[in-house]
């Protein structure tokens, strides 16, 4: 997703603990295009980065080609402001995961390890039938 790269984001890390629950790590320091005119992150673009931490949480702990379809709920909070240039880090966990849906949490936090900004979410999968 061009999009991200454009906010100032890079997802950098990804993997499974445990009982397959996947986690996905990004970096994001706001660009001007993530912020109103005043240099604070909108809120949407919050929901943006961390709908995308999820996604790819759930990705890294699915098998072969299944892979998350949509998003098919999601609240996002936003608790202190995100400031553009201000770097901030973002990890997404899958808090269970289903036969047909996942579900993942996300939280965006500042360099001293504050929630910015948090949500949760649930996912419908895309499985591939088993070969036979």
């Amino acid at each position: 997703m061009p999009v991200i790269g454009q906010i100032g984001a890079s997802f950098d890390g990804y993997g499974v603990d445990g009982e397959d629950l996947g986690w996905a790590t990004a970096s994001w320091t706001p660009t001007e295009l993530a912020c109103n005119p005043h240099g604070t992150v909108q809120a949407g673009i919050h929901a943006l980065i961390l709908d995308a931490a999820m996604n790819f949480a759930i990705n890294a702990a699915l098998a072969g080609r299944d892979r998350t379809r949509g998003t098919l709920e999601m609240k996002t909070e936003t608790m202190r402001p995100a400031r553009r240039g201000e770097p901030v880090s973002v990890r997404g966990e899958v808090v269970r995961m289903a036969r047909q849906v996942a579900y993942a949490e996300a939280a965006v936090r500042d360099g001293t390890g504050r929630i910015v900004s948090r949500a949760t979410g649930t996912f419908l999968l895309h499985r591939e039938p088993p070969a036979g």
